[in-house]
């Protein structure tokens, strides 16, 4: 796999991320760089970082922004440098996992073929965790695949994304734009995979890549994990609505009593969270919150999406 960057945003979360790039460093293949996007930490991820880079493997860029700008926003400049400095592969990872032994080489397998992947991933308590997903146009949501998607194949089409090791061709992120930092945190990566899927096949591919460091409290519904959330997540599932109707708007995938029910389901499978996982209802309010911040979205008549990057100068490398 030519010129592979991992793009790493990390907020708070030093000791995760220490595991994170040790983890890389005991790769046999290694990505080419590790672009480190710091959304304004308060404890002590500038040093973890900077041990880490001393420590040798693969070379550590690091970038410490003045502001939380939330995991979209830390993705967009992260992928925004990732360019700039010439990646051809971007392997897109949040701070609370670690990659796997063989990683890249299982990956590297299905390159050929595709330009965006999702590898499977373990739980926290070295579980498969059950990750297939399929955004439903019609209602603007997305709903777990009930089958063994790998029963004949090492390949399964899906059109979501999720930034816990998505891997993505230069030239597809070129085509679609940076992550839409608007999104703050939820649903940025799911719509960034909906949009690479308009543009090329994108797959879940058979091969364990990650595993989930982080534990978190959770309720398994057979079909799909229900994990606990925050009030600031809360809003963002339901304001991020707006968003999501505008990208479906913009691609001429609208539909208004659909989406309407789609909303709806999303508001009440939030309220089932809470009950089940949490055992309260005090963050109703929060859902409540969003849900009027995202009629103001769907509003706004001058709304546009993230444009294309164009593409850089010089010969082409790679294949689109």
């Amino acid at each position: 796999m030519e010129n592979l960057f991992a793009v790493v945003v990390t907020y708070n979360r030093a000791d995760f991320l220490q595991n994170l790039l040790g983890s890389f460093a005991r790769l046999g293949t290694a990505p080419a760089r590790i672009l480190v996007v710091d959304n304004a930490s308060t404890d002590h991820t500038a040093e973890v970082v900077a041990r880490a880079a001393e420590a040798g493997g693969p070379p550590i860029q690091y970038e410490r922004l003045e502001r939380n700008v939330g995991g979209a926003g830390g993705f967009s400049r992260g992928v925004e440098l990732a360019l700039e400095a010439g990646a051809e592969w971007l392997w897109l990872m949040d701070d609370d996992v670690e990659v796997l032994p063989g990683a890249v080489e299982a990956l590297d397998r299905f390159t050929p073929d595709y330009s965006c992947m999702i590898g499977r991933r373990y739980d926290a308590n070295g579980k498969p965790f059950f990750w297939q997903h399929h955004f439903v146009e019609a209602l603007g949501i997305f709903l777990p695949v009930s089958r063994d998607v790998f029963k004949h194949s090492d390949v399964f089409r899906t059109n979501v994304g999720n930034f816990e090791g998505m891997l993505i061709r230069s030239s597809v992120v070129r085509s679609i734009g940076l992550p839409d930092p608007r999104f703050f945190i939820t649903w940025d990566d799911l719509i960034y995979g909906w949009l690479a899927a308009q543009k090329t096949p994108v797959v879940y591919v058979n091969a364990f890549v990650i595993r989930k460091v982080r534990t978190q409290r959770q309720v398994d519904l057979g079909l799909r994990h229900l994990n606990d959330s925050s009030d600031l997540s809360r809003r963002y599932v339901m304001r991020n609505r707006g968003l999501v109707a505008q990208y479906l708007r913009a691609h001429g995938k609208y539909n208004g009593p659909g989406f309407a029910a789609g909303t709806a389901l999303t508001f009440l499978k939030e309220l089932v969270r809470l009950v089940l996982v949490e055992r309260t209802l005090k963050g109703a309010g929060a859902l409540w919150r969003g849900w009027r911040e995202s009629r103001s979205i769907l509003a706004d008549a001058g709304w546009t999406p993230m444009p294309p990057i164009p593409a850089l100068p010089g010969p082409v490398t790679g294949r689109d």
